[in-house]
């Protein structure tokens, strides 16, 4: 299954995002990162659906939440996503 990752530095901005995200409808789950990406410095993710992705990202830049970056899975592969 295809997923996206926006991932944060710390705890409390993706809790935060996450209480946004899912007040929005959207399926946002809280995780520390998968191992292919621990070691770009970023301990949380929140894994959405590809298709919530562009409307989350809108979403956390309104409420000024602020995130590291986001990546796609696809078959097992990570890679960046450019905004």
């Amino acid at each position: 299954m295809n997923r996206d990752y926006i991932t944060f530095r710390s705890i409390t901005p993706a809790q935060q995002a996450q209480r946004l995200l899912r007040q929005a409808g959207m399926d946002a789950v809280l995780s520390r990162t998968p191992r292919a990406l621990e070691q770009l410095g970023c301990g949380y993710c929140l894994r959405l659906y590809p298709q919530d992705t562009q409307q989350a990202i809108l979403r956390l830049q309104q409420a000024g939440i602020q995130f590291r970056k986001i990546y796609s899975e696809e078959n097992g592969h990570m890679e960046e996503r450019l905004l």
